[in-house]
């Protein structure tokens, strides 16, 4: 083995080593989390119980709401564990497949923001035409695609490379991030770091590419258009580009950028921002800008209080 020592499991150092702050973060992510799972799973179910909503945009919405609750399951719940246990350890088996877990919901996400962002051009600006170029075939084929690609582009890389672990086994992260879990390596990873940089143009740059041509469209055709609509245009779209400007910003810096010795510390806290803030701020953006989601939500809560007050006041009979 040429001196190489392998090894089974692998120490992953999170944030800090004090037990106060440890507790203190114990708190404020369960909290995310929850928010999270709340929020993401009202999301699906408000657009499934509501036939108003039953459109392109929002079966791509639960989507998304889907893939968020994926990403955040993926990471926080190994997180929580290790702020309350001195023993921050995963076996080998288990980090390659949060790895290769993440990197898959990663490159679904990226695409599924692209389609997004190409049905709100069509709608606008080509709205006479929506119905037949985004019908529900369509949409099914689109989502499929999504992972599919995903699985294609991502996955089957790491399976044709795999990585072998040595000591010392400690990551400097959070979870197991692809490019941290590269450092671990017994041998040369460059032709690894080649694929991951070919893999992040087509699963990051080419979607943040479709996006933003869309969004030229989009704007360059809202401006013509009378103020009162141009306004009700801008507030279906800018839920989206708050999305795609936080989750992309900070996909590229981490993937996109020449690793370094400063980068260490750096991937960790970046990776905090699409890995654990966008989760759980999309249901939040999405329902405030969005004027359906408002009234579905509304109307949900304004049954549910009727039902509490009827079945009150028959058990008052």
């Amino acid at each position: 083995m040429n001196n190489k020592t392998l090894v089974t499991e692998v120490i992953l150092l999170g944030f800090s080593n004090e037990l106060k702050t440890n507790i203190c973060s114990f708190f404020i992510f369960f909290l995310i989390y929850l928010f999270s799972v709340v929020g993401n799973c009202l999301i699906i179910c408000l657009i499934i119980v509501n036939p108003s909503l039953h459109t392109p945009m929002y079966f791509f919405l639960v989507n998304l709401s889907f893939i968020d609750l994926c990403y955040s399951s993926c990471a926080i719940p190994k997180l929580l564990a290790d702020l309350l246990s001195t023993h921050r350890t995963i076996s080998v088996t288990g980090c390659l497949i949060q790895l290769k877990m993440l990197l898959l919901i990663a490159g679904s996400e990226c695409q599924l923001l692209a389609i997004m962002a190409y049905d709100r051009y069509i709608a606008i600006c080509h709205p006479l035409h929506y119905h037949v170029l985004m019908r529900w075939s369509v949409c099914c084929y689109l989502a499929e695609y999504v992972w599919i690609f995903s699985f294609i582009n991502i996955i089957i890389p790491s399976f044709a490379m795999p990585i072998t672990v040595c000591y010392p086994n400690k990551i400097n992260h959070f979870m197991c991030e692809v490019l941290s879990v590269l450092r671990l390596s017994c041998d040369d990873t460059s032709l690894q770091q080649l694929v991951i940089y070919i893999v992040g143009f087509f699963a990051i740059v080419l979607p943040f590419l479709v996006i933003t041509v869309s969004y030229i469209c989009i704007i360059s055709t809202v401006m013509k258009i009378h103020a009162a609509e141009r306004s009700k245009a801008f507030s279906t779209c800018s839920s989206h580009m708050t999305v795609v400007a936080m989750y992309f910003g900070t996909a590229m810096v981490t993937y996109l950028t020449p690793p370094s010795v400063e980068s260490l510390n750096k991937d960790k806290y970046v990776s905090v921002f699409y890995v654990i803030i966008s989760p759980t701020l999309n249901p939040l953006i999405y329902s405030l800008n969005n004027r359906e989601v408002k009234k579905a939500l509304t109307k949900l809560y304004l049954g549910t209080t009727m039902q509490m007050k009827m079945a009150d006041h028959v058990e008052i009979l």
